[in-house]
């Protein structure tokens, strides 16, 4: 009778992990910030839908054809690093000397192992060096020329500084160097990034493969003038990228120094495991509740592993697109309501 017992529960779960690995899907984000419709022309709206569903389409036809969700991922970020519009790879923004330092971090939800790099300038797509430091290394992060150095031994080859050169990232370090140089004290330099050209940006991708595994990554320029080496949250494990298959996968964007202090991809999947929380009910919590009352802007796209997503935010708008076996593809920017 006790056999019969364990063959039957054994049956249920075999089922329902049959039901839950059917599942698949990716959510992708290209960046928070004061988005509206005024400020974009048609061409440009049409350019930025046109990368947001390559990148989703290319992601999504990996996992369907059985590649796993970090691949899936890294699929998708990669466009997104190759496209100009986008904070990251080919379009970052400009350091405080006119420079780029891209930071980009991966997470594999099935083995909870991470990658990291943090302030390169010559890594022509940021999130394939960090799962290089994930799968071929012994460390979490690396940062700068150890990097870099790092990259070569693992045969990448180095692309010049000016890959990343733009201008329209030019003309907005411009704008930041000119109020910057009229700022007088540390409050006034700081209510510079505090607006929302220079401290938004990054993308990120979020996905549940066949197997039932989740993956996190997201990769960015930074902020635009960034002093001192700053780093934000993005390649933080736990502040900008968190994923682990007994609660959810997250990316996130926005003002990183708030995601960093209130750990705020970890915060959201703690409350999915341990509070039994929806991943609607958990960044709608973190992101409008404990984020935004202190000033903390942007926003984070979640998975979990039944296939169940959100993509909240609390500014304007948040570029990002979804495709599931639940949900058909659908691209958006503007705030939900």
């Amino acid at each position: 009778m006790k056999l019969k017992a364990v063959l039957l529960l054994s049956l249920i779960f075999i089922n329902a992990h049959s039901i839950a690995a059917d599942k698949f899907g990716i959510v992708i984000h290209g960046g928070a910030g004061t988005i509206k419709k005024e400020n974009l022309t048609d061409e440009k709206l049409e350019a930025i839908n046109a990368v947001l569903t390559k990148a989703t389409e290319a992601g999504y036809n990996a996992l369907e054809n059985g590649e796993s969700s970090l691949d899936a991922i890294a699929i998708a970020i990669n466009i997104l690093e190759d496209s100009p519009i986008f904070n990251a790879g080919l379009g970052a923004v400009y350091t405080y000397d006119g420079l780029h330092a891209l930071d980009a971090s991966i997470m594999d939800g099935a083995t909870r192992n991470a990658g990291a790099i943090a302030g390169v300038a010559h890594i022509k797509n940021p999130i394939d060096l960090a799962r290089e430091v994930m799968d071929k290394s012994v460390h979490v992060m690396l940062s700068g020329a150890g990097a870099e150095e790092f990259a070569i031994q693992q045969g990448f080859d180095l692309v010049p500084a000016d890959y990343f050169d733009t201008s329209h990232r030019y003309e907005a370090w411009k704008k930041a160097r000119q109020r910057l140089a009229e700022a007088k004290t540390v409050e006034q330099q700081a209510s510079v990034y505090l607006q929302d050209d220079f401290r938004y940006g990054t993308v990120g991708a979020v996905a549940l493969d066949k197997n039932g595994n989740l993956a996190a990554g997201t990769s960015t320029g930074g902020m635009t003038a960034k002093r001192f080496d700053r780093i934000g949250d993005s390649p933080v494990i736990g502040a900008g990228t968190w994923a682990d298959n007994t609660s959810c996968a997250v990316s996130a964007t926005g003002h990183g120094e708030y995601f960093i202090r209130n750990h705020v991809a970890a915060d959201i999947c703690a409350r999915v495991k341990y509070q039994n929380k929806s991943v609607e009910t958990a960044a709608e919590e973190v992101i409008q509740d404990v984020l935004k009352p202190i000033g903390g802007t942007g926003g984070v796209i979640v998975i979990d592993a039944q296939g169940n997503f959100t993509m909240e935010f609390n500014t304007p708008g948040m570029y990002r697109a979804v495709k599931t076996t639940d949900k058909k593809l659908e691209v958006g920017i503007f705030a939900k309501n």
